[in-house]
């Protein structure tokens, strides 16, 4: 009976163990599902107030009020702004930001994860006569693992809270990050680390980037130690002022936390013959690669609520 008692202690024991480790992982059937629509041909490139647009809104939406966690920090999750874009001579009126909120359980301090849900719309067709930019990469793969990080730490509380962004006419001049900067609800200070995800679903050398530590090095050894031994392979750099077009600072939605002096990490990939083209297709990502590389998001953001001081 004691032996009988001691295995059956010791199976709980190892259960409790790796229990937290084994769950320490998104739904990458929901992954998937999520990024075959947002990049499919019914969106037509999810252009700013397109109804390609309008109907990712929705999805991304009906997502968030569907996590029992997520509080809507701006009325119905919609933080909307308008902007001029000088190359089309145009004001976009009604811009929409997709905000949610999950409250710490330890901190008010505050992770902000973005990606942006636009794309840059129907265009000049290609060689196949395809003319839909479906920016499957650039940027639904971000969208989609934004959603999924939000599904999971809905399920998990983390210690600091966390805003989710799904942000909107990036492609313009990194306008909807800007637009939530300018309107953040709390002080910048309050925001610990914003983490950048844009275009993080396929790479032939199996590596992506966390951009960033050049200007806060003392987030590296925490992405290292959360990553070692992962696949896919956690690269540094693209960062260093003076390096033209290597350096990512300012590449994407990251930049206007940047300017800001708001600690900032930019995962993604190197560009590839795809980008900014119709062949951006779902068809053209690299599945295992992907959701390993949000899983190994996923473990960076646990890293760094655990590890990072108010």
């Amino acid at each position: 009976m004691q032996k009988k008692n001691l295995k059956l202690l010791l199976f709980i024991s190892f259960l409790s163990l790796t229990f937290p480790v084994l769950s320490q992982k998104v739904d990458s059937e929901q992954l998937l599902s999520h990024l075959r629509y947002l990049s499919s041909d019914e969106l037509q490139g999810r252009k700013p107030l397109t109804t390609g647009n309008l109907e990712a809104q929705k999805y991304i939406l009906e997502h968030y009020k569907s996590l029992a966690l997520a509080e809507p920090i701006y009325p119905d999750f919609i933080q909307r702004f308008s902007f001029e874009n000088r190359r089309e001579k145009k004001t976009y009126e009604d811009a929409a930001n997709l905000v949610a909120f999950i409250p710490g359980s330890e901190s008010k301090k505050v992770i902000v994860i973005t990606a942006h849900y636009d794309h840059v719309g129907v265009g000049r067709p290609d060689a196949n006569g395809d003319s839909i930019y479906n920016g499957t990469d650039d940027n639904a793969s971000g969208t989609a693992a934004l959603m999924a990080l939000a599904d999971y730490f809905s399920k998990n509380r983390p210690k600091h809270a966390i805003m989710f962004a799904a942000l909107d006419a990036e492609e313009m001049g990194l306008q909807g990050a800007k637009a939530l900067v300018r309107d953040f609800p709390y002080p910048l200070d309050q925001i610990v680390v914003n983490i950048n995800m844009d275009m993080i679903s396929r790479n032939d050398k199996n590596e992506i980037y966390a951009s960033g530590t050049y200007h806060n090095p003392q987030l590296r050894p925490i992405l290292e130690q959360a990553t070692a031994a992962l696949s896919p392979t956690l690269k540094f750099g693209h960062d260093e002022p003076g390096t033209g077009r290597e350096d990512w600072t300012q590449a994407s939605d990251h930049g206007a936390f940047f300017e800001k002096k708001v600690p900032h990490i930019y995962f993604g990939v190197e560009d590839h013959e795809d980008y900014h083209r119709p062949s951006d297709e779902y068809k053209n990502i690299q599945e295992e690669f992907y959701i390993n590389a949000t899983n190994l998001i996923l473990k960076c953001i646990l890293a760094l609520d655990d590890q990072l001081a108010d």
